[in-house]
Formats: structure tokens, C-alpha cells, sequence
């Protein structure tokens, strides 16, 4: 069990690898917009020079993994296709042609004549990203973490070792044909390396586990950097009584089997009583003509569904083809459902009152409330970020996918001539308080 698991104080090479992404990073943030845009489209240049030698040591990665009976859902995750590769590769070229995330200014008032005040975004410094099984996440992270001026320590799961290190060699190689620091990207060989990073709060800046609610628990526990929390994905879709009955079936078919590994993918199916024996009656066949194996409450259990679903399905992510449903009495009823299991994620309505979708996505306390539509497109490719570092599921921002705008934080710039405090006390200077258009 990971709670178990003693946190080690980070040996000299551990040092070594974090003090070299900080100088690093202090020479990235300084870098113009024009040199980190160059630097990720020669990372894209060499992960496709290099994406022969990548897939190949993704098989390996596989072999083992299949080896070692690992479960279906993060063979899925850890699989990395030719067309998953050009799909990141194409996301790094995305990000690189996004507005430059620095030097943005937020505020810009006068506060006395000649007392000038920004607040202009600025990079965060050295993120620490722990994250599981998925190598296509590194080639994300990493163009995040570069366009908005940051350094990156990665340490992905040991199933995806010699894929993640081919995509690091290879993102390295091209930061070498630029004018960024190629330690701007570090990855961590092992889970000691990881947990000992924990204890480096005066050098790293940022925490974002990606992986299981007992991981992110136990890292906000267990270390005095900020933590940016990426839960489990329990994701809600609601069907209404006054609905498009085959808009419903699509919908929630697509948010259940398009990649159902997806922390965006459905896990319970809400259907409200009036609509749910028409609903189930189109719905079942197709869910099992697709393989999704039906957990039911005892409502939904008369309408036809086989199996049923207990208390502790309405809070699994199952991260495969099984669905759990339930028959509520009305959208209050859906409401509270979710209040009380949902992570926060995504969850959605099917209907066609505007009312209860006004209603429903102004009281359902998730990252992203979805309307008509299928929850996978809660994706920071899919909103236009280019990628993302992942999905937070806190309330404070940054919420939901979390690209470039995540990955900086601000400071105040006040710029005077000579102004002192005891001025203004004794009523010499005046404040303006006036904003600058």
C-alpha cells in the first residue's frame, strides 16, 4: 500500500538532476517567446525522426506489461499507436502557436501620478509531475511546461520505463537544436527518486500527481509543496424526461465506449423514472452490442438490466466497459446523486428543457457541466489548449484541463520615481486608483 511506503531523503544524484532543472529553469523563463516557440517545434521535428525507435520500445513496455497481468484498462492507457504519437506531436505544434502564456497583464492601474502598478504573469519555476501509465502525457506536459517557461521533472509509471525514455531522449535532442537548456526536462528512473522529490521544497515550485485519489491523497500529505490534485474520474450523464430519446442513446454511448480508459468516460448513467423504460429499452441492446456490461439498481434491474449494481459502484471508477444505472424520480434526485458521489469531473445533462439544463449546470459543483453532449470532450486538446497537464478536479482554479494558463502565476511590478509612503500619510500625495486603458 502506498500510504505505507516511507518518504527517503533525495540522495546526490537526486540533488544533481533537480539543481540542474532549476538553472535551467531560471534560463527558460528568461527565453523570448520566439526562442520557446522554436524549441517545441524541434521537439516535434525529433519525436518524429525518432518515432520509430518510441513505438518499438513501447512494444517492449507492452510485452512486459502483459507479462506481468496488468489490467486492461492501463494496457489501454500505456498502449501508444502511431496515430497517438502524431496526435501529440501535432498537440506540441498546437501549444507552440498559442499565445505566449508571459508577460500577460493582468492589472495595469495608476495609483498615484507616476506610481504605475502591473500584475503580469509570470512562470512558475520547477513542476514535479508523477503520473501513470500513459507515455503520450510526457510529450503534453513537457511542450506545456517549455511554452510557458518552466522546468519539468517527470516521472512516469514503471510500466511505460523505456517508452518515456525514448520520448525524453528525444524531446532533449531537440531542445539541443534550440537555444532552451535541454535539462529544461528531466526524467526520474524510479519510485524512490519520486518520493524523495518530495522533500525538495525549496526547489521545486509545483506538485501534480496524475493517477489514483489514494496517490494525489497521499502526496498533499505527504509534502510542503503546493499540490495540484488531479482525482479520480467519476463522471455522471443524466437523462431527463423531456429528451431526444436517440440523442440520449448516442451521447451516453459515445461518453462510455469511445475510450473508456479516459478518466472522461461515464461511470453511472442517471435516468429519470418517466423516461427510463422507453430509454432502456432502445439503450440496452446497443450497450450490449458494444460489450458494456449493465450494473443496475433494483428500478432499472425490472426494465430489463441483468446485474445488480451495490453502494460501492455508485463511487468506482471503473476505467473499463461497465456502466452503473440508476432510476431517479426527478433532476433533484440526479442533483443529489451526484452531489454525493460524484469527483468533481464532468458530468452531464440530456435534455431539452432549457430549465433543467440551466438548472443542473449552475448547481452541480464539477470542473466541467455538460450540456447535450458527450463528457469526452472534457480534453484540453479537444478545448483548443494544444494539451494539458491533466484534469484538476479541485474548486480553486486551475480547474478542469489545466494547459498554459495553469502553469504560470503572477506578480505585482510597481514602478514609481523616487515615491515614499510618508507622502501620502501626511497627505502630500494623493492616491489615483486610476485604471490605464
Amino acid at each position: 500500500m502506498i500510504n505505507s511506503f516511507e518518504i527517503p531523503f533525495p540522495d546526490k544524484d537526486l540533488q544533481q538532476k533537480v539543481s540542474e532543472v532549476k538553472k535551467a529553469s531560471l534560463k527558460i523563463c528568461q527565453a523570448t517567446n520566439d526562442e520557446r516557440k522554436i524549441s517545441l517545434n524541434k521537439m516535434a521535428s525529433l519525436l518524429i525522426e525518432n518515432s520509430e525507435k518510441i513505438l518499438n520500445a513501447n512494444k517492449k513496455d507492452l510485452l512486459l506489461a502483459q507479462n506481468k497481468g496488468i489490467s486492461k484498462s492501463l494496457l489501454s492507457r500505456l498502449n501508444l499507436s502511431k496515430d497517438k504519437l502524431l496526435i501529440a506531436i501535432e498537440g506540441i505544434k498546437h501549444v507552440a502557436n498559442l499565445t505566449d502564456p508571459i508577460g500577460q497583464i493582468q492589472i495595469n492601474k495608476e495609483l498615484s501620478q507616476g506610481l504605475i502598478l502591473q500584475r503580469k504573469t509570470v512562470p512558475i519555476g520547477v513542476i514535479g509531475v508523477i503520473f501513470e501509465s500513459r507515455p503520450d502525457a510526457v510529450v503534453q506536459i513537457s511542450s506545456l511546461a517549455i511554452r510557458s517557461g518552466n522546468g519539468v521533472i517527470l516521472k512516469g509509471g514503471s510500466e511505460a520505463y523505456h517508452t518515456n525514455l525514448a520520448i525524453v531522449d528525444a524531446l532533449q535532442k531537440g531542445l539541443d537544436k534550440s537555444s532552451i537548456d535541454k535539462n529544461s526536462i528531466c526524467l526520474l528512473k524510479d519510485r524512490n527518486e519520486s518520493m524523495a522529490m518530495l522533500n525538495l521544497e525549496k526547489d521545486i515550485n509545483l506538485i501534480i500527481p496524475r493517477g489514483s485519489n489514494e496517490l494525489v491523497k497521499f502526496i498533499q500529505a505527504n509534502t510542503k509543496i503546493p499540490v495540484l490534485g488531479h482525482a479520480d474520474g467519476i463522471c455522471h450523464l443524466y437523462i431527463d424526461d423531456d429528451c431526444n430519446l436517440d440523442l440520449a442513446v448516442k451521447v451516453a454511448l459515445d461518453s462510455k465506449i469511445q475510450y473508456p480508459s479516459a478518466c472522461n468516460a461515464i461511470e453511472t448513467l442517471l435516468i429519470n423514472k418517466n423516461i427510463a423504460s422507453d430509454f432502456l429499452r432502445k439503450a440496452i441492446p446497443i450497450f450490449r452490442k458494444h460489450n458494456v456490461q449493465l450494473r443496475g439498481d433494483e428500478r432499472s434491474m425490472s426494465l430489463g438490466i441483468k446485474l445488480s449494481a451495490d453502494h460501492k459502484d455508485w463511487s468506482s471508477e471503473y476505467l473499463d466497459l461497465i456502466l452503473s444505472v440508476k432510476i431517479v424520480d426527478d433532476i433533484d434526485g440526479a442533483i443529489s446523486h451526484i452531489q454525493k458521489f460524484s469527483s468533481k469531473h464532468t458530468d452531464g445533462i440530456i435534455t431539452e428543457n432549457k430549465k433543467n439544463a440551466a438548472k443542473f449546470m449552475h448547481v452541480v459543483d464539477s470542473a466541467g457541466v455538460f450540456h447535450n453532449c458527450s463528457t469526452r470532450f472534457a480534453d484540453g486538446f479537444r478545448y483548443g489548449f494544444g494539451a494539458e497537464v491533466g484534469i484538476s478536479t479541485q474548486t480553486l482554479p486551475p480547474r478542469g484541463p489545466v494547459g498554459l494558463e495553469g502553469l504560470v502565476t503572477y506578480k505585482y511590478f510597481l514602478q514609481g520615481s523616487g515615491h515614499i509612503v510618508e507622502d501620502f500619510s501626511s497627505g502630500k500625495e494623493t492616491f489615483t486608483h486610476k485604471d490605464i486603458i
